[in-house]
């Protein structure tokens, strides 16, 4: 409808035919939204209006008395989009409209006209997509410069030197420490600058690092400099994992060391979270390859399984196929939640809910012998986590005090409020400012306990005191990334004899809590016949979908790209009734696949998949709320229940 609400969207219509310029304002008139039009009839006039004030979307006809409507975009300036509209279906103008920046090209007839207000309004909704992801790369670049000019202001004396201990970049402090601007270091040797020497020092820290591959620390007096630096060689590493260089950071220590304590500990932490990082560079990089394999293997295990009588000897063996298949994808899953790389879906939580479906679970872990004591908090504060994320700690950490206990004992399971002052919480380097208020989860045992050595190593990946195969040493590295994956804290407390104790801390959540529970559950049945547009550029994967999807009910349109997509797309039209799509593909991306189907398929519903970590598919939108999505690998039960749901929503 038309309004003179300001707040409306206000439409440009630049059209000279007055019998469509009258249609196009009937149109929007039986419009069930609002909007304000403006109408112009020529270049120059549209020109003029665009100068007093930007419209929210200029609608123009492309020939015109005194010009074409496409001038009009390099008016626009990217302020706002524009549709071309022309009564000739001429594909050259639609391609040339497209590639100056047009948002839409349309064909002028009766029926295009109808739909004219739900496509203005569709274009409106991509535009803001478009304008989003335009502030997105302008704060990447951004914090590019912003990365650039931090590594200039850092005091530290930082340099990155190549194998051949050739400096290739410096930063300002090291520059102006050395008495020489930064592009007169670089292509120098380090130790001739430094040590004014022909050759390296013979406990040189580099060196040291090219044979091991360890990053080193070291103290070392600079004569020359007269100067005394705390030395810090890390290493660093091309997408092979080999060692392509070394980051120098120098820093002067001769007025600082009555607080060398301080400054040790913090270190420590740092080479914690640089060796729990390497593992997941490591961890990330093959998720991916790894999930599509796996997405192959259960789909095909799952539709033998469905083929095979069950008491045919074939069927026991494709279930020992399956049932090692999935153990592989939970390992998967674990090493990406130590490296905090998995895709999660937080819900708020009462943590006193989710111990308490979990007891009986757990007292089969750890057997009849130990008693487990449960201690819930009345009134206690509500968390917004994965609830799968909770199972894993409790899991974990009660397989863990089950180990500790030689024969009878007790596990305790306590929840609190604890509010914590602001010099603990700064004390982490995760704090986030202004944070105090967390839900305190404690499992206590009575067992063997840990000496201070054991302690400060429990965390790392694959660190294990158990016996040979009978712990891989991830258990308390997965605990402590989803405890940090959540912006909480994690302490620990044990003595020799005396057992141990770890204190979670997950932040308080503070909104509305009565909407955040207010989830239904959706009774999901496993198939339907509706149309289903399958795009995938791995072709195993897109063959075994497609038989799952078929076997179904649904009809399958497959796509081995987002260009056959759109073919098919522009074949099929309005009988999709749902785009499954990869997320990651040559091309295009599937987010962009989406948005440029919707645009013309309104009622087109989406489903992204994808096998990357979580790091990746942030980077294109995928875990944005209101998005649905599944992870490979998925289940054949999985994947039907998704869909389901989807075309159910």
């Amino acid at each position: 409808m038309l309004t003179d609400n300001c707040s409306a969207p206000l439409i440009l219509i630049v059209e000279d035919d007055c019998n469509h310029a009258d249609l196009i304002r009937r149109c929007f008139e039986d419009s069930p939204d609002e909007y304000r039009l403006e109408f112009e009839a020529s270049v120059s006039g549209a020109k003029n209006a665009i100068e007093k004030h930007i419209p929210d979307l200029i609608l123009t006809d492309f020939r015109l008395p005194d010009g074409f409507g496409s001038d009009l975009v390099s008016t626009a300036d990217r302020r706002c989009p524009v549709i071309i509209m022309t009564s000739h279906g001429n594909e050259n103008i639609a391609v040339e409209s497209m590639k100056i920046g047009a948002n839409d090209y349309i064909v002028k007839s009766p029926e295009v006209f109808e739909q004219l207000p739900g496509t203005v309004k569709y274009s409106l909704m991509s535009w803001e997509l478009i304008m989003a992801r335009r502030l997105a790369i302008d704060a990447d670049l951004r914090a590019k410069n912003d990365w650039e000019r931090t590594f200039d202001a850092v005091p530290d004396l930082i340099s990155i030197i190549d194998l051949n201990h050739t400096i290739t970049r410096v930063n300002k402090a090291m520059a102006d420490c050395c008495g020489l601007s930064p592009k007169e270091l670089i292509g120098r040797k380090c130790y001739e600058v430094m040590h004014g020497t022909p050759h390296h020092h013979p406990c040189c820290p580099h060196a040291e690092l090219i044979q091991d591959g360890l990053e080193d620390t070291k103290q070392i007096e600079e004569k020359r400099l007269e100067r005394t630096f705390d030395i810090t060689v890390s290493p660093l590493h091309d997408a092979d994992g080999q060692l392509t260089a070394c980051v120098h950071i120098a820093r002067d220590i001769s007025e600082r060391k009555r607080t060398e304590e301080e400054n040790t500990k913090l270190e420590a932490q740092l080479h914690q979270a640089q060796k729990m990082e390497s593992v997941g560079r490591l961890a990330g990089g093959v998720a991916h390859d790894f999930n599509n394999l796996l997405t192959v293997i259960l789909g095909n295990t799952y539709l033998s399984l469905m083929d095979v009588d069950p008491s045919q000897p074939l069927h026991g063996y494709i279930s020992s196929i399956k049932t090692a298949a999935e153990k592989s994808a939970d390992l998967t899953h674990q090493l990406l939640t130590f490296a905090r790389k998995q895709t999660i879906a937080p819900k708020v939580l009462d943590l006193n809910e989710s111990v308490s479906g979990m007891l009986k679970m757990l007292q089969r872990l750890i057997s009849e012998d130990i008693n487990l004591s449960w201690q819930p908090a009345a009134n206690l504060w509500p968390v917004r986590t994965d609830p799968s994320q909770i199972d894993q700690i409790l899991a974990n950490l009660c397989v863990n005090a089950r180990d500790s206990i030689a024969d009878i004992g007790k596990i305790t399971i306590k929840t609190e409020n604890s509010i914590l002052d602001e010099s603990y919480c700064s004390q982490h380097t995760d704090f986030i400012p202004g944070q105090f208020e967390f839900v305190k989860l404690t499992i206590n045992d009575d067992g063997c306990g840990m000496d201070k050595e054991t302690l400060t190593k429990i965390f790392e990946p694959f660190f294990t005191t158990k016996e040979l195969g009978k712990g891989t040493g991830l258990g308390l590295a997965t605990v402590y990334g989803i405890v940090k994956q959540n912006n909480g804290f994690i302490n620990v407390y044990s003595e020799p004899g005396m057992g141990t104790t770890f204190a979670i801390y997950l932040p308080r959540y503070g909104g509305d809590v009565s909407q955040a529970q207010d989830e239904a559950t959706i009774e999901l049945s496993l198939g339907g016949q509706e149309t289903i547009l399958l795009v995938e550029d791995e072709l195993a994967i897109l063959n075994i979908t497609t038989t799952i999807l078929t076997r179904l009910g649904y009809s399958v349109l497959k796509a081995n790209s987002p260009g056959e997509a759109v073919a098919l797309a522009g074949e099929h039209g309005e009988r999709i009734h749902l785009l499954l799509t990869d997320m990651v593909m040559p091309e295009m991306n599937g987010l962009d696949l989406s948005i440029n189907l919707q645009a013309r398929y309104p009622k087109l519903k989406c489903l992204f998949m994808s096998g990357y970590t979580a790091d990746v598919i942030g980077r294109y939108g995928m875990l944005d709320e209101g998005l649905n999505f599944i992870n490979k690998p998925f289940s054949l039960p999985d994947l039907a229940a998704k869909v389901r749901e989807v075309l159910d929503s």
